[in-house]
């Protein structure tokens, strides 16, 4: 079995909410050719995509394809649209979430749900994860490494994740808007090298910041192996020791306590680089994530943690699926699933 938390999903269509609010900068797509599409900002290809980012139909039958029990689906980054006013982004998200939910209700045994919130507006976006959780049945949110510049420890931010941790929710925590990406015009650097430190950003904000030591309970996994953060822990120890000055201002916690208390995906692109996630914060708290349908993702979901042979069948099994199962908070849902398939 195969759950793979790291996917994304768009509807085939959705409003055009430039026209609407009369402003520039949301995604719309143009559907050029079969079965292909481009995203775009204003004139701009910011992307271009084919049918598996929207049917699931073709999604159900790559993952069978590839041995994937279950895709966790959330929007692609680029829509969080955290630059827009509240409403206007709660427009865009409610559409997005109602999408991702249908999805879901039409393939239960095969799609998982995460929404998406206005997160630059705590009060709307914790009424929309109640919708998201209550109503629509999802099992979480996905989120940026920031919200329009304001990392994670943010007291409004920090509202929302607490009601994360009150409604059970699992929060997947995605690279977007990358810093210094202006310095970064070739190379495709900004996905290269900007990815990986927004997230060790995102995870020292959080850790620093106190986040984890208030929300004990949040289940939080970050995209990408953790990005940089885990092949600069040590760096980041040190200077918790020498400068506490600088950096123990609200936390006293020596960040090396943190390793094991949220999850990492599995999609590092490298046999050594997973052994060393493995062996850093543990068996228990890797998931498989492949970036599905993208070029960046890994092309075959799982091939990765297969080949190593070194794990033994219980490590592969926990890093294919029954972490994943825990994080999301459907163990006991999967087991009753499949005890009623016969398997």
């Amino acid at each position: 079995m195969k759950i793979d938390v790291h996917t994304h999903i768009l509807p085939e269509k959705w409003p055009d909410l430039n026209k609407k609010y009369n402003k520039q900068g949301f995604l719309t797509i143009e559907h050029h050719k079969p079965c292909c599409a481009k995203m775009m900002i204003g004139d701009r290809v910011f992307r271009e995509i084919t049918d598996n980012s929207w049917s699931h139909t073709k999604r159900i039958e790559e993952c069978d394809e590839h041995q994937v029990s279950m895709q966790v689906l959330s929007t692609v980054p680029v829509m969080f649209s955290y630059w827009a006013k509240p409403n206007e982004t709660l427009d865009l998200a409610k559409h997005l979430n109602d999408h991702i939910a249908q999805t879901v209700n039409d393939n239960p045994s095969r799609f998982i749900g995460l929404g998406t919130l206005p997160m630059q507006d705590a009060k709307l976006a914790v009424k929309e994860l109640e919708r998201i959780m209550k109503d629509l049945g999802l099992a979480g949110i996905e989120i940026g490494t920031h919200i329009q510049g304001k990392n994670l420890d943010d007291p409004e931010i920090c509202e929302v994740l607490g009601a994360c941790e009150e409604m059970n929710a699992a929060v997947f925590v995605h690279p977007w808007d990358m810093m210094g990406k202006e310095r970064m015009p070739e190379y495709w650097l900004p996905w290269l090298v900007g990815m990986p430190a927004e997230t060790a950003l995102a995870i020292c904000s959080m850790i620093f910041g106190g986040v984890f030591e208030k929300f004990k309970k949040l289940r939080v996994c970050f995209a990408h192996g953790g990005g940089s953060f885990p092949f600069t822990i040590g760096r980041i120890e040190h200077g918790f020791k020498v400068r506490p000055d600088l950096v123990q201002t609200k936390n006293m916690v020596n960040p090396r306590n943190y390793l094991g208390k949220f999850y990492l995906d599995s999609l590092v692109h490298d046999e050594s680089a997973l052994k060393f996630l493995i062996d850093l914060i543990g068996e228990d708290n890797i998931v498989l994530g492949s970036d599905y349908p993208f070029p960046l993702g890994e092309h075959i979901p799982g091939k990765l943690i297969e080949g190593m042979a070194e794990l033994n069948n219980v490590v592969k099994e926990k890093l294919l699926w029954k972490n994943a199962a825990e994080f999301l908070g459907i163990t006991e849902l999967i087991k009753k699933m499949y005890s009623e398939a016969g398997n």
